[in-house]
C-alpha cells in the first residue's frame, strides 16, 4: 500500500482559522493574518492538563448532591446516580436512561477516548488513523450535549420555586459537573488531530 505524504512532509502548512495552505516557511496567514503552526504548540501537554482538571472536577460531581428538593419542610438531596435510581423507582425509565447516558456514560467515554488518542500518537496503535480521527470527531460532537444534566437542574430550579411549599435548588455537584464538562471539551479541542498522522506505525509481522 502506498504511503500518503502529509502536508508537513511536503513542506506545507494550513491555516487553522481559514485553512489556506502556505509554504512552511511563512509565519502568518496571508489571508486572515493568523499565526501558522504545522502542529498546535504544546498540544499534548494542554490535553493532559485539561484532562486531569476535568477528572478532578468529575469526582465531586458524583459524590455531592446534584439536586436538593424541599417539599413541605422535608429536604431531600440526590447525587447523579441516586437521582437515576429514584427516577427508575418512579417509573421514569426513559428520563433515567437519558440522564445516566449524558451524565455517566458520555463523560467517562470522553475521558477514555481522549486519553487513548493522546497515548496513541506516541506509540504504535492497533487502530487505523482514519478510525482515530473519527473518534476525535465523535467526542467533539457529543461534547456539546454533555450539559443536559446541568440544564435540567437549572430548569427545575428556575421553575419550581413555590416558597415554603416546594423548591428545587442546584447542589454543589452541578457546578463541579459543569466544570468537568468544560474542561474535557477544552481537552478535546487542545488535541491536534494532525498528530495522528505523525504517530509511529505498528510494524506488521513478516510472513
Amino acid at each position: 500500500m502506498t504511503r500518503m505524504v502529509s502536508a508537513r512532509e511536503a513542506g506545507l502548512v494550513a491555516c487553522n482559522r481559514c485553512e489556506l495552505v502556505h509554504e512552511a516557511s511563512i509565519s502568518h496567514c496571508e489571508r486572515c493574518g493568523a499565526r501558522l503552526h504545522s502542529r498546535k504548540p504544546f498540544s499534548l501537554q494542554r490535553v493532559w492538563a485539561w484532562w486531569v482538571a476535568g477528572l478532578i472536577a468529575y469526582i465531586p460531581a458524583n459524590l455531592y448532591p446534584m439536586l436538593t428538593t424541599q417539599q413541605l419542610g422535608t429536604v431531600h438531596s440526590e447525587t447523579i446516580v441516586g437521582g437515576v435510581i429514584t427516577l427508575i423507582e418512579l417509573g421514569s425509565i426513559g428520563i433515567a436512561a437519558i440522564i445516566f447516558f449524558a451524565s455517566v456514560v458520555v463523560p467517562i467515554s470522553k475521558f477514555l477516548i481522549i486519553a487513548f488518542l493522546a497515548i496513541s500518537v506516541l506509540r504504535p496503535s492497533g487502530m487505523s488513523a482514519h478510525s482515530r480521527l473519527h473518534l476525535h470527531h465523535v467526542i467533539e460532537f457529543i461534547g456539546r450535549w454533555s450539559m443536559i444534566d446541568v440544564f435540567v437542574v437549572a430548569l427545575l430550579a428556575a421553575l419550581v420555586q413555590l416558597g415554603a411549599a416546594a423548591s428545587v435548588e442546584p447542589g454543589p455537584a452541578a457546578a463541579c459537573f459543569a466544570l468537568s464538562v468544560a474542561f474535557t471539551m477544552l481537552s478535546a479541542q487542545a488535541f491536534d488531530p494532525r498528530l495522528i498522522w505523525d504517530a509511529p506505525v505498528r510494524k506488521e509481522p513478516a510472513t
